[in-house]
């Protein structure tokens, strides 16, 4: 029975693992519909009270072109003046799947965040006009899990490009 010790542990570190990797479906498809919230309902659509319960009330927002901010209410007041503001020139943003890569961040064996990375598209929206690209951006975002509800606690947008 001694000998038999090392196996066992053996087994139940594939049979966690798998348990972990099986899990992996579900926080992509978590993270998924928390960035179609964010960037669909909130950027899109402007509705900032669906983005404002994904912002942590300490978000960090670093930004390439634009700068850094700090906090959630900054963050939505910059939202609704720069990408709200004018119904004639409204920004729009795409992302591009392919591109997308998601990363548990685990806490002794704890799910407690996760790490999400892509490409996005911003178009421009004119009235009587079709959509035009006017940027592709690099993004990293580090969701928080706290309790049921996740977070978006900091914020990497970098790479910006013009179209060629």
């Amino acid at each position: 029975m001694k000998s038999m010790k090392p196996v066992l542990r053996i087994l139940s570190v594939f049979v966690l693992s798998g348990m972990a990797y099986a899990q992996e479906p579900s926080l992509e498809n978590t993270i998924q519909k928390l960035d179609s919230l964010l960037f669909e309902a909130g950027f899109n659509q402007c509705h900032i009270q669906t983005m404002a319960q994904l912002i942590a009330e300490d978000l960090e927002f670093y930004h390439d072109e634009g700068g850094v901010s700090h906090g959630k209410d900054v963050f939505l007041k910059i939202t609704e003046q720069n990408i709200c503001g004018n119904p004639d020139k409204k920004p729009l943003r795409e992302l591009d799947k392919a591109s997308h890569k998601i990363y548990p961040l685990y806490d002794q064996g704890k799910l407690y965040g996760a790490v999400q990375y892509g490409i996005h598209r911003f178009y421009i929206k004119e009235p009587q006009k079709d959509k035009y690209l006017t940027s592709t951006a690099q993004f990293t975002h580090l969701w928080l899990k706290r309790g049921n509800q996740w977070v978006l606690k900091r914020v990497l947008s970098y790479d910006h490009k013009a179209p060629q």
